[in-house]
C-alpha cells in the first residue's frame, strides 16, 4: 500500500470529488460550453468548475496554504511555506475531442520543495500518487522507471508546440528534435498531456519524455512521480530548475544519451 500523508489524503480526495462531474461532462461533450482562450488553446466550463472544486476542497482542509492554479492564477495564503500547484484538466484538447487521455494534476510544495503529487485520470480511474521519500504508486502498485539502457530499444514521449503557442522558431526546433530522436529510438509518442507523460515514465511505460515551454502546473506532480520512481528529471540544459518550463525525464542510463541527442539537434 502507498504511504499517504494527511496532506496527500486530502489531495486524493479532492481529485476524486472533482473527477466525478468531469466524467459526466466527458460523456456529454455536445452540451459543454466551450470558449476560446487562444488559438488551439481551449478553456471549458468543465475546466473552470473542476478548478473551483479543487481549490475549495484543498483550502477547506488546509486553510492558509497558497494555491497556484492554471485558470485563476496565484491565491496567496497566510502560510507562505506551503503551496498547492493545480492543473484542473491537463490534456484539455483531448478532453474536448472525446479522447480519454487527460487528468487532474495536484502538487504540494513545502518551502519550495515538491513533497506530494497526484495525477488522476477520472475516466480510467488511474490514481498516480507520490510522496517525497516514500515512492510513487499507481493505485496500490509501486512504480519504477524502465530499466532500458540503450536508445534503440526505447519508447520516448514528447510534446510539440501547437498553433498559437510559441514562435515558429520553437516549433521548427521541436521538429528537429523529434527527427533526431525518432531516428535513434524505437518510436515517439505525442499523447497531449504532460502530467500523464511523466506518470507513464514513472510507470515504465515510456522510457523518457521531453518538452519545452510548459508551465509549473503541467508537470509539478509528474516531476515528483518520476523522481520517486527512481528516475532523473532535469531541464534541457541538465539543470534542476524544471518548473520553469523545459523538461527531460528518464532513467539514469538513458538521460545523458537523450540529453545530448536533443541538444545536438537544436544546434
Amino acid at each position: 500500500m502507498p504511504y499517504l500523508s494527511p496532506a496527500l489524503n486530502v489531495m486524493v480526495a479532492a481529485a476524486r470529488k472533482a473527477g466525478r462531474p468531469l466524467i459526466r461532462d466527458f460523456n456529454e461533450l455536445e452540451h459543454l460550453q466551450v470558449s476560446m482562450k487562444g488559438p488551439a488553446d481551449f478553456v471549458s466550463s468543465a475546466d473552470q468548475r473542476t478548478e473551483k472544486i479543487l481549490i475549495e476542497e484543498l483550502v477547506k482542509a488546509r486553510p492558509g496554504y497558497s494555491v497556484f492554479a492554471e485558470e485563476t492564477g496565484a491565491h496567496e495564503g497566510t502560510d507562505k511555506t506551503h503551496r498547492f500547484i493545480i492543473d484542473p484538466i491537463d490534456g484539455t484538447t483531448n478532453f474536448l475531442h472525446g479522447v480519454p487521455h487527460f487528468c487532474i494534476s495536484i502538487a504540494l510544495e513545502r518551502e519550495g520543495t515538491l513533497v506530494s503529487g497526484v495525477v488522476y485520470n477520472p475516466v480510467t480511474d488511474d490514481m498516480y500518487v507520490a510522496e517525497k521519500g516514500h515512492g510513487a504508486y499507481l493505485n496500490d502498485k509501486r512504480l519504477r522507471v524502465a530499466a532500458r539502457k540503450e536508445l534503440p530499444q526505447s519508447l520516448i514521449a514528447t510534446g510539440i508546440p501547437f498553433m498559437g503557442r510559441g514562435p515558429d522558431s520553437e516549433r521548427k526546433r521541436s521538429l528537429k528534435e523529434v527527427e533526431a530522436v525518432v531516428s535513434r529510438t524505437s518510436g515517439i509518442r505525442r499523447f497531449g498531456s504532460a502530467a500523464l507523460d511523466c506518470a507513464f515514465v514513472a510507470a515504465g511505460r515510456f522510457d523518457g519524455y521531453w518538452e519545452r515551454g510548459l508551465n509549473a502546473w503541467d508537470i509539478a506532480a509528474g516531476v515528483l512521480l518520476v523522481r520517486e520512481a527512481g528516475g532523473l528529471v532535469t531541464d534541457l540544459n541538465g539543470g534542476s530548475d524544471v518548473l520553469k518550463g523545459d523538461i527531460l525525464c528518464t532513467n539514469e542510463a538513458l538521460h545523458p544519451q537523450l540529453l545530448k541527442l536533443i541538444r545536438d539537434a537544436g544546434k
